[in-house]
């Protein structure tokens, strides 16, 4: 048997974005800049790249079964699967990972949460480390569309006590909320972005968020794209669902810079 043949994640946050446009214009300009010029953009280009390690060496480390699907998820052949989801291919880099899954813990901790709700998990990362924090007879319900990932997801997570606990809904979301039972303490969503508003919309209408529950929505910021001149279309859609937030006088919000961002949703 050949050892899997492992790539490193490419940029997919502002700020590793960031670090390697720094990085390749510092390289660009080579030895004719300024001395003084070379000098800040060293120190600029080293200010960003040492942003998330240095976050993540200052958060609580991930158990060793989150930490096994990780490394599991990043060496799927994910360049050999067609096209499920709806925010595009398949990839490693779709994984919450540790700081956020330390985020989404502690979130479950804080609100004292008895019943998740995930709308795209992916291969499990995020859905194992709010499980992890969840009381005695606490519920995570996950619903992924893809029934590869979600096979993944099952298999990896059924190794793990707490990720035996986990309920994986298979197809559609919205199909999937329609016939749910609420209500949840904190809702999960990182799916399709063009998704975002309907499932936003589904929640407030319906009696799946419970009374102070919280709903946190992934991938926010969306590598600069809700801001960018000309964005993707699930940079418009996300920065659509922004704004359709913010101007809602039903909810208060907070958007947290982690990672790609993480906004916090509660109804006042």
């Amino acid at each position: 048997m050949t050892d899997a043949v492992v790539s490193s994640p490419r940029p997919v946050t502002p700020t590793t974005i960031l670090a390697r446009e720094l990085a390749e214009v510092a390289e660009l300009i080579g030895p004719s800049v300024e001395p003084e010029l070379a000098e800040r953009l060293r120190r600029v280009t080293a200010l960003a790249a040492g942003l998330d390690p240095y976050v993540a060496a200052c958060t609580s480390p991930e158990s060793p079964a989150l930490a096994e699907v990780a490394r599991r998820t990043q060496e799927a052949p994910w360049a050999s699967r067609e096209v499920v989801s709806g925010s595009g291919p398949l990839e490693q880099e779709m994984l919450s990972g540790h700081v956020e899954g330390r985020f989404l813990a502690f979130l479950v901790r804080m609100l004292k949460a008895r019943r998740v709700l995930e709308i795209g998990m992916f291969t499990g990362y995020s859905a194992l480390a709010m499980a992890e924090a969840l009381p005695p007879g606490g519920e995570v319900v996950a619903c992924e569309v893809d029934p590869y990932v979600a096979g993944l997801a099952f298999d990896w997570l059924s190794r793990s006590t707490a990720g035996a606990t986990v309920m994986i809904e298979v197809g559609p979301a919205l199909e999937t909320l329609e016939r749910l039972d609420g209500p949840f303490d904190l809702v999960f969503i990182d799916a399709d972005k063009t998704g975002y508003l309907d499932y936003y919309r589904f929640l407030l209408a319906s009696d799946l968020l419970a009374d102070g529950g919280v709903i946190a929505v992934d991938n926010t910021l969306l590598q600069g794209q809700p801001w960018a001149a000309d964005p993707t279309v699930n940079g418009a859609a996300v920065a659509e669902f922004n704004q359709v937030v913010a101007d809602d006088p039903r909810v208060e919000q907070v958007l947290v810079p982690l990672r790609d961002g993480v906004t916090l949703i509660r109804r006042t």
